[in-house]
């Protein structure tokens, strides 16, 4: 039975950071694959392109029970340390709002990239690999798998969350995790499209495809950025982005003109144009359909001469302050990332090790450790991977 230092069980972005790291360390290292190959989430993401990191990764991208254990490992492994290493395989990026980065070509490159780094360190990666149970005996842990059983001094757990799981995803490690006496924060879906009420779904779902520039707010967080309407509901990025913070019941305040004074805008057309309808006037700023559903369901559409001023002041406050009662989620079936996971406290914050059981390691979305929409969950994965993979 071969005889490994580390044995690291998932081939995602988390996974294979860590390989790196143990191998250049000159550990031997076997990183195990459930699927046909590599880095599948890397492959999808970014539209095909990979939004690989941010350059502007802070504290407060982040989401997890704990809100202090991620810094040390973010300190320590920077969206810089993986720019360098994208610069140096010669891989064209470009920036995109709010500090996102992007391959110019195909995120296959990256995946590419972290597989040479791997052979480059004497990782042996092994993929279509199934593992059947985990042990933890001397000198370390034993697995049994369709390749046979191995033998491991260290063990790490990088088999991420249950989000997109035709791609491959799973419990498994929150499983082996409750095996090892390890707590498990209750998970859902985050980074993911809101669905509609029956009633809202009978008003808004012939608008499918209308996107527009939103302010959104739930549980005192605030998003702008874009929303896009759909056949089941609501998306778009900032909807991805305060998914992550609301909850069944929840209401959502969504802000239909962002920055600006309504209230002085329909009053100065009120003068300029007193006889356009509000539709047409509400259409200069709104997509034309949406514009038209809102007058339909809400205002009237008569001409503005027509509108009192507390009538125009009750169409602005509408507009800025949409109140909307998701039904639900579209869960892990389109959800980006999973929210909540393996407990912090019973972790190393510098070495990603666990508490309770020796040689045992946790990175990436398996750990209570949830970012934001725009590279911040990549940048995790970089970071908690190096961080275990420098401390085995």
């Amino acid at each position: 039975m071969p005889l490994w230092d580390v044995v690291i069980i998932g081939g995602g972005a988390a996974g294979l950071m860590c390989a790196i790291e143990a191998g250049k360390r000159r550990r031997r290292v076997l990183l195990i694959e459930h699927s046909n190959r590599v880095g599948k989430k890397i492959l999808m993401s970014g539209g095909g392109r990979c939004n690989f990191t941010n350059l502007h990764v802070m504290p407060d991208n982040f989401l997890s029970a704990n809100p202090h254990f991620f810094k040390s490992a973010l300190a320590r492994y920077s969206p810089w340390d993986f720019i360098a290493m994208v610069e140096r395989h010669g891989i064209a990026y470009h920036e995109k709002e709010s500090g996102q980065l992007f391959c110019d070509q195909s995120s296959k490159l990256i995946v590419n990239m972290l597989v040479a780094e791997c052979r480059q360190a004497g990782v042996r990666i092994e993929v279509g690999c199934k593992i059947t149970t985990v042990e933890h005996t001397s000198p370390g842990f034993t697995l049994k798998t369709s390749l046979g059983a191995v033998q491991a001094s260290a063990l790490v757990v990088a088999s991420g969350g249950l989000s997109i799981p035709k791609m491959g995803a799973s419990g498994f490690g929150y499983e082996l995790a409750k095996q090892f006496g390890h707590r498990i924060l209750v998970t859902r879906p985050a980074l993911v499209p809101l669905t509609f009420t029956e009633e809202d779904l009978e008003q808004y779902r012939d608008l499918s495809g209308i996107g527009l520039l939103v302010g959104v707010r739930c549980s005192n967080q605030y998003f702008v950025g874009g929303m896009l309407l759909t056949h089941r509901g609501i998306s778009g990025p900032a909807i991805l982005q305060i998914s992550s913070y609301w909850q069944l019941s929840d209401e959502l305040e969504i802000n239909l003109l962002p920055g600006a004074d309504v209230l002085a805008w329909l009053t100065e057309r009120q003068r300029s144009r007193p006889g356009a309808e509000l539709k047409t006037v509400l259409a200069e700023w709104l997509p034309k359909r949406l514009a038209q559903r809102l007058c339909e369901l809400a205002f009237g559409s008569l001409p503005l001469r027509q509108y009192s001023p507390l009538e125009l002041r009750v169409v602005a406050e509408q507009l800025q302050y949409w109140r909307f009662y998701p039904k639900g989620t579209e869960g892990y079936r389109t959800a980006e990332v999973t929210l909540g996971g393996v407990n912090t406290d019973e972790l190393s914050s510098v070495t990603m090790a666990s508490k309770k059981v020796s040689g045992l390691y946790f990175i990436g979305e398996v750990v209570d450790v949830t970012g934001h929409l725009g590279g911040f969950n990549f940048q995790w994965a970089w970071a908690s991977g190096h961080a275990a993979g420098r401390a085995i």
